[in-house]
């Protein structure tokens, strides 16, 4: 692991989704910015004291060195390591598990997706919404025509926690463009709502026009932004990404509409996909429920009833990723039915920040999102 030391939320999230299923060891770590900060992270979560490393370069190269090297490395760094970090571990042939955004520049994304092109070593985005078992089956049911064609995509993402200027450490490195890169909100969950969007419908827009605000006085990136999207196929959306709602704690909500019927699914309720057949009532699917899409309920772990949420969608995305590794390992494929965000998604996201900033530029102008 690099970064996610002590006190990190993000670290301890990313060790019990690993550690969920069984499929990972932790054994060495870059864990801090300093030495003995990560030293005393390795030391309480029983790493050795020779397998905790200053920065993720010695890493890199030492573990590559060793006849028991890592196999994997999870990056949750702030977002403007991602890219020197993951650089450093594909170099070595180490497959990559990182947070989101993938970097923190569009150059640096076309950058990245080329080392990732030319490596032997896979990589991975924890997009963990993407892994809910009722977004699953929400792209399941699109994918097999249940929806009709596709008119109105909705997506949110509204939190509260930046309303007021804030000297945390998570409010500070988000605030600095040095350290988050170019987007505030849109980079931060703009780009969740962004890919949940595409994931579930599998398209993405064309052309967007957004309107980014800063509502905190003195804030450098954006805080709240409205976006329209329109798609090739003709269909129409909207993205609404604040970071100052007041109310709202991690309010991330999806509605699909085609001519045949509709979609809503809200995170605060995950287990829950609410389905309307046009002229019929709605109907609620429920996670693990007979309604679930065949080889789909590989993504739950306990019956319907016993509520699976936030660590089990990362668990999720681990699992695969350890399948796609083991997969690449023997010379295989990996099996039908992954569906584990990569490079591409990553890349994607940096074309939408890309084209946010762009469009607020030009007072909200429709803007092509990639060339």
């Amino acid at each position: 692991m690099v970064g996610g030391g002590a006190g990190a939320l993000i670290g301890n999230v990313h060790r019990i989704a690993a550690r969920m299923d069984g499929e990972y060891v932790l054994v060495a770590g870059a864990l801090s910015s300093t030495p003995e900060r990560s030293a005393e992270s390795a030391a309480r979560l029983g790493i050795a004291s020779d397998r905790s490393y200053a920065d993720f370069d010695d890493m890199a190269r030492a573990e590559a060195a060793r006849d028991d090297g890592i196999e994997a490395v999870t990056i949750c760094t702030p977002n403007h390591l991602h890219f020197p970090a993951a650089r450093a571990f594909l170099a070595q042939g180490i497959h990559v598990i990182c947070d989101k955004p993938m970097t923190v520049s569009l150059e640096q994304a076309h950058e990245l997706a080329e080392l990732v092109r030319q490596s032997d070593a896979l990589f991975v985005l924890t997009h963990n919404y993407s892994a809910y078992p009722q977004i699953r089956q929400a792209r399941a049911m699109i994918e097999r025509g249940d929806l009709g064609d596709l008119r109105l995509v909705q997506v949110e993402y509204a939190q509260d926690w930046l309303t007021e200027a804030s000297g945390s450490k998570q409010a500070e490195w988000r605030g600095d463009p040095a350290k988050a890169g170019a987007g505030g909100a849109i980079g931060d969950i703009g780009t969740h709502a962004f890919q949940l969007a595409n994931f579930v419908t599998g398209m993405a827009p064309d052309q967007i026009a957004a309107d980014l605000s800063s509502f905190v006085p003195g804030r450098k990136l954006d805080d709240n932004a409205n976006i329209l999207m329109r798609y090739a196929s003709g269909a129409r959306g909207m993205l609404w990404a604040s970071q100052v709602a007041p109310g709202t704690e991690n309010g991330l909500k999806l509605r699909v509409y085609g001519d045949k019927g509709g979609l809503e699914w809200s995170h605060e309720t995950p287990e829950t996909l609410w389905f309307t057949p046009f002229g019929q009532p709605a109907q609620k699917l429920r996670r693990n429920g007979p309604e679930t899409v065949e080889g789909l309920g590989r993504l739950s772990r306990t019956p319907a009833g016993h509520p699976e949420g936030y660590l089990e969608g990362f668990a999720n995305i681990y699992a695969e990723a350890a399948t796609a590794i083991r997969a690449r390992q023997a010379g295989e494929a990996p099996p039908d039915g992954l569906a584990t965000p990569g490079v591409d998604d990553g890349l994607t996201g940096l074309f939408f920040i890309d084209a946010c900033i762009r469009s607020n530029a030009q007072n909200a102008a429709f803007v092509t999102v990639m060339p």
